[in-house]
């Protein structure tokens, strides 16, 4: 069995994620032997369209292609084939319709999906709008964001395999009546936090707003026209969302239906979590990529692609995906027949820009977007003629005679062959850079528990010393600024050749986009990535310019446009004084104190809590849980001791209220006044704010407190960015998924 050859990062990735876990949660797996259970399993399917097929010949290709790291496939394959779960697919879309029937089914099906391991999309816009009339009941409707909610909430419970967290996409059509709350619904942080959102855009709209005219929104129940609005105004709503937090992202409904391989199957409303694989209600997908920084040839002392090893490669790959489908064990039998009648896959790539580095070509130029459009056409072409192949020995996918392929006369195996997926986990493991992103930082601080160091990005460090320049003081320089361009010592040739993401133009990364989508089969996942001082100008010309292109989707990211931010680079730290100047004293506790005590039901049990004031207002809070003891006891206590701090230390108690209340537990429970309580920590705010309330005499009705507890909170400071929650290292936006590029998490955002 041929060694893997693997990075530190990258086996601490597998142990932790992908190998064989015993019952106590030892490893009993390596890579190598990891690799040959996927490469059995999948080969293994041969049987089935030929009883002689040389199965251990097949097995040894597949292993050879990902024990090489030259194609891996998406992780559900790596983490399940062999095993018990069986789930092999990222990618899965659920319908829903306008019942609660249908919506509750939905709720089921995407638990199912994420407990094996799959992200799941969904079109929210045949659900009737928001205060529209349920005739079975006499009721209003809560519109579709109400239910998101729910679906979000069922999502935090449910870990994926034991190893992923669920992820979602959301979608609403632009012509729903519910738009506006669909837009601003993340406006918030941590509303919605496992889904992404996106507006589904259709070539209508777009006139409207080239033409400055007013759109219709359409109730979805019955087909008519509830109100007209002028498009522009709509359009600038869902760029400053974008703008200040980097959702909605924008799916183009029209162009994907219009490449849709199966239009007489259905039409296709929905897409993944990260947006490259539009698919048909209750289809799903098996994705895989080819990693484009092995697949070079050195002549003399530069560097050439390798074609007809990507060629094989391809070749090899398709017949892996195709595998996938049979060795698949699905969710849902609905699931199973859909897929299995179109037989989708996505093939796609990762370490484009290893390969660009390698041909001394910059990102940002004609000639890097040449070159994607050659290798993209090169492989997509290559694709098709293996599932020719295929079909010659297997048959076309059952649903061809419905395909725009009947009419061209392609007898193809699969309805789609490529996709641009995200690698985030993968090409960790592969040791190359995210899909075809550029890479976020030349150098970062890596800190774990043994200690940190720098971590440079190996092709720049190999130049550097080719440079003769490569020194720690130049690399701790490089992590301060977050880019090279204003460091003088640093040659302008390496300057144009390495270029990060927030160096690239907007107009570089939508164009790098469009050049992979002119030879995608179904759609790319990429981040444009914008400098903290982009205007909503900017955000608005990167939409229009991805519906010229006829891209069918797009995604910016602003740095630091959230608090929950991606990866940032390290910035000088403030001196010392300057830090000391700013820290909060508080005031010693008096003697005597007065106050009221509060009693709250909670999931929990009865809350009591006491609230205490001194000359300068309220000073303390103490808690007290009915049942006596346990975690929940002492975390209430230690949420009480650091409000008491707070509060001593002149913070507004508004402030605090604002940051305790809305957050969230697994067992809600109603007061006597019939008021939902969350949580503990909602609670202690609604306890303040009803102290308050009372002390100021208003007159605290429970319809009072309802509007009051729904009022939206002013958004937190921005931060430097978000740790990792699992290793603490700085995250980063890429390809529409939040990733530690140190130890894999990897979260739609």
């Amino acid at each position: 069995m041929k060694k893997v050859e693997l990075t530190e990062q990258a086996l601490m990735i597998l142990e932790k994620r992908y190998l064989k876990k015993d019952e106590n949660g030892n490893v009993i797996e390596t890579p190598e032997e990891m690799f040959e259970r996927v490469a059995e399993t999948i080969a293994k399917v041969d049987l089935i369209y030929d009883p002689n097929a040389d199965v251990e010949a097949v097995k040894d290709i597949f292993y050879e292609m990902m024990s090489s790291l030259e194609f891996l496939p998406n992780s559900p394959t790596l983490m399940n084939a062999g095993r018990p779960l069986g789930q092999l697919s990222a990618c899965f879309v659920i319908p829903i319709e306008d019942s609660l029937v249908s919506i509750f089914d939905g709720l089921k099906y995407a638990a199912l999906i994420h407990q094996s391991g799959g992200g799941t999309g969904f079109s929210f816009s045949k659900i009737r709008p928001k205060g529209d009339i349920v005739r079975s009941t006499g009721g209003i409707a809560s519109g579709p964001v109400s239910f998101m909610k729910v679906y979000d909430a069922a999502t935090d419970t449910i870990k994926q395999g034991g190893v992923r967290r669920g992820a979602n996409m959301g979608i609403l059509r632009v012509d729903h009546p519910d738009i506006w709350e669909f837009v601003t619904c993340k406006d918030q942080e941590g509303v919605l936090s496992n889904f992404n959102i996106s507006v589904a855009v259709t070539d209508g709209f777009m006139e409207a707003v080239l033409n400055d005219e007013e759109f219709s929104l359409i109730n979805p129940r019955n087909k008519e026209v509830v109100k007209r609005i002028r498009a522009k105004e709509l359009f600038d709503l869902i760029v400053e969302q974008a703008w200040k937090n980097g959702e909605p992202g924008v799916i183009f409904i029209d162009e994907i239906n219009r490449k849709n391989p199966t239009p007489e199957v259905g039409e296709i409303e929905s897409t993944n979590p990260c947006g490259e694989q539009p698919l048909l209600p209750f289809e799903s997908c098996n994705l895989g990529s080819i990693n484009l920084g092995r697949m070079l040839k050195k002549v003399g002392d530069k560097y050439e692609i390798n074609w007809d090893k990507l060629r094989t490669t391809v070749h090899n790959a398709v017949h892996f995906l195709d595998n996938v489908i049979d060795a698949n064990f699905y969710p849902l039998k609905p699931i199973e027949e859909m897929t299995k009648a179109n037989r989708k896959i996505g093939l796609g790539v990762m370490g484009f820009y290893d390969l660009l580095i390698r041909l001394e070509v910059p990102y940002n130029t004609k000639e890097a977007r040449d070159i994607a459009e050659n290798i993209m056409s090169f492989i997509q072409k290559e694709a098709r003629e293996a599932s020719q192949e295929l079909a010659k020995e297997r048959g076309v996918f059952p649903n061809w005679d419905k395909s725009i392929y009947r009419d061209m006369g392609l007898r193809l195996r699969n309805a789609t062959l490529t996709t641009i997926a995200p690698t985030g986990s993968i090409s960790i493991i592969a040791n190359c850079s995210s899909g075809i992103e550029p890479i976020f930082a030349l150098a970062f601080k890596r800190k774990i528990s043994l200690g940190e160091w720098n971590e440079v990005y190996p092709l720049f460090k190999e130049a550097l010393i080719k440079e003769n320049l490569y020194s720690e003081e130049l690399i701790e320089k490089v992590i301060q600024k977050g880019t090279i361009q204003n460091i003088t010592e640093i040659p302008e040739k390496l300057k144009r050749l390495f270029v990060t993401a927030l160096d690239i133009s907007p107009e570089d990364h939508v164009l790098m986009q469009a050049s992979f989508q002119k030879y995608v089969d179904n759609a790319v996942s990429k981040t444009v990535n914008l400098r903290e001082d982009a205007t909503l100008e900017d955000i608005r010309k990167i939409y229009l310019m991805a519906y010229e292109l006829k891209l069918k989707g797009i995604t910016v990211y602003r740095d630091k446009s959230r608090a929950s931010q991606v990866l940032a680079v390290e910035k000088e730290k403030k001196e010392t004084k300057e830090r000391d100047a700013h820290k909060l004293i508080p005031r010693p506790r008096p003697t005597i104190t007065k106050g009221a005590t509060i009693k709250m039901r909670t999931g929990c049990g009865n809350l009591y809590i006491t609230i205490n004031e001194d000359e300068f207002g309220i000073c303390e809070v103490f808690s007290t849980l009915g049942k006596a003891g346990g975690c929940a006891a002492s975390q209430t206590e230690a949420i009480s001791r650091l409000i008491s701090l707070a509060l001593r230390s002149g913070v507004d108690v508004n402030a605090i209220i604002k940051q305790l209340k809305g957050i969230r537990c697994p067992n809600p429970a109603r007061t006597e006044d019939g008021d939902l309580i969350l949580s503990c920590s909602d609670a202690i705010g609604k306890a303040l704010e009803k102290y308050l309330n009372l002390k100021e005499g208003k007159n605290n009705t429970l319809n009072d407190f309802i509007v009051r507890s729904e009022e939206k909170t002013e958004k937190s400071e921005n931060y430097s960015g978000m740790p990792c929650p699992e290793c603490g290292s700085p995250l980063q936006v890429a390809e529409g998924c939040l990733t530690c590029r140190v130890c894999g998490y990897s979260k739609c955002y």
